[in-house]
């Protein structure tokens, strides 16, 4: 099917369920219950990941302890130096960046929804031991949060599997992006509220308030949220109609053969996983080095200034999902192809991002610096509404394993960003700073370049399914969907 006729098809299906259900009753369909609650899952992934960067502070810090025979003790309650302080607060992503491929592939077999759910609550669970490991012996706690990189590793590739079942092909971004916006909400809420808990009820109430949190959601999502539409109880008629007849039916497909050869030679799979990576390292260049500039350049703490170190993840929350809706409404009205739509939300989020790095680097104010970084990072999230739904668009039904090649890669720009930054600013200096922010901005470009070259927004023939109704030829195809309106103004009408 061309990428055209899929959206014709989807129209004709859309417009007909509209009908029955308007768009803004987001909470009486079920794509979009399970889309929310996976914004909720993404939520505490998020704050499952961050927690310890904020209780470490608190477990690190020297206090003053009076015991009740009048002796003080002064000095830190975990006497751990900036060495080891590294070796804990990275252990969870060398547990994480190990399970992104083995999480798309399993998740392809298995289903999402199981595996989203286990890749939240197994981590929710370790981290109600957490304090408990941490007061026992160093090593327990890095062993601990290594298993739990390891279970929240499968997140992003197997959710990609759920919307391969429940996602239509003209609402795919909307429905990710919503999702995805979890993870900056929730860093967004969970470090202040981490900051409060420390302060109020001690460093282990972090961990114990999160897990907690954590276990509820994944009851709720457990109950909820169904593999597939047609295993869903509390699915109308006219939504599973609707679903159906826009991605055929995906229960059939489970067992799926990945095409390993074609997988690993294809173009656009290429594309994406250089855009993937491009961004990956922008985004820890943003909020991982960029504090460190600022303090080596310009004497200023971010962390010392809560609502603004916030903002960028705030932009993030906002941008991720207006830019899901401006593409799936671009799509919807036939303004541009699903593949044009891809790539100007791709390479045009990555030349925007690299002229505000460059801008960043180059400025001498406070000020400005702040509102460079809130632009590159709300205008840069929005690449997620090309290269991060754009493995649906090329192979629905194997999209989970193809963005656990790209998360995989993706993670490696976590692991050597601040390798090399620590290579080249040794002294530092503003010139060595520009150099580390310059090789952010050719990566960006470089992209770009590729992802505008080689992407594509059409199935591809290596990933084609030949068993709905709609893999016919174009004109056939048009004809036959305009042919089965009436039956589904009965089907409906009977809704």
């Amino acid at each position: 099917m061309t990428e055209g006729s899929e959206q014709t098809i989807a129209q004709i299906i859309s417009s007909e369920f509209s009908k029955t259900c308007p768009r803004w009753m987001f909470w009486k369909k079920r794509r979009y219950v399970v889309a929310t609650i996976a914004f909720f899952g993404f939520f505490n992934a998020s704050a499952l990941k961050a927690n310890l960067s904020i209780a470490i502070v608190a477990m690190t810090e020297n206090k003053t302890v009076v015991f009740v025979d009048n002796t003080v003790e002064n000095g830190p309650e975990f006497d751990w130096d900036s060495k080891i302080q590294g070796y804990v607060l990275s252990s969870f992503f060398y547990g994480y960046i190990t399970t992104q491929l083995f999480g798309g592939w399993l998740s392809a077999k298995i289903g999402g929804k199981k595996l989203f759910g286990v890749g939240v609550g197994v981590p929710a669970l370790l981290t109600l031991i957490t304090p408990w490991c941490a007061k026992t012996n160093v090593y327990l706690l890095l062993t601990v949060r290594i298993i739990e990189g390891v279970f929240e590793g499968v997140t992003y590739p197997c959710i990609h599997a759920v919307w391969s079942r429940w996602a239509p092909p003209l609402e795919r971004t909307k429905l990710a992006t919503l999702a995805f916006s979890g993870s900056y909400v929730g860093t967004l809420v969970s470090m202040p509220v981490s900051a409060y808990l420390a302060t109020v009820l001690g460093w282990p109430s972090i961990f114990y308030f999160f897990g907690v949190v954590g276990l509820v959601w994944f009851v709720i999502w457990w109950i909820l949220v169904a593999e597939s539409p047609a295993e869903d109880p509390r699915i109308s008629k006219g939504e599973l109609e609707y679903i159906q007849k826009c991605l055929g039916n995906v229960d059939a497909k489970r067992n799926i053969t990945h095409p390993w050869k074609e997988i690993f030679t294809s173009l656009p799979v290429l594309a994406i996983v250089v855009a993937q990576f491009s961004d990956s390292w922008g985004f820890y260049m943003l909020l991982t080095e960029l504090p460190k500039f600022m303090k080596d350049t310009l004497n200023f703490d971010l962390d010392k200034i809560g609502l603004v170190s916030s903002l960028p993840y705030l932009a993030m929350a906002i941008m991720i999902q207006l830019s899901g809706q401006i593409a799936d409404w671009l799509r919807e009205k036939k303004i541009f192809t699903t593949t044009y739509v891809r790539k100007i939300f791709t390479c045009g989020a990555f030349v925007v991002h690299a002229a505000f790095i460059l801008a960043v680097v180059f400025s001498t104010s406070s000020a400005g610096i702040i509102i460079y970084v809130v632009m590159a990072a709300g205008l840069g999230v929005c690449s997620w509404a090309g290269f991060g739904v754009n493995y649906l668009d090329i192979a629905p039904h194997h999209a989970s394993f193809i963005m656990g090649i790209g998360s995989t890669v993706g993670s490696l720009a976590g692991i050597c960003n601040p390798l090399l930054t620590g290579y080249i600013v040794t002294t530092p200096t503003v010139e060595q700073w520009r150099i580390v922010f310059c090789i952010a901005s050719g990566i960006f470009l470089f992209g770009a370049f590729v992802y505008s070259i080689f992407a594509s927004g059409e199935v591809q023939p290596w990933a084609v399914v030949v068993e709905s109704k709609y893999d016919l030829p174009t004109e056939e195809l048009v004809q036959t969907g305009h042919q089965n309106i009436s039956h589904q103004k009965d089907v409906f009408s009977i809704l």
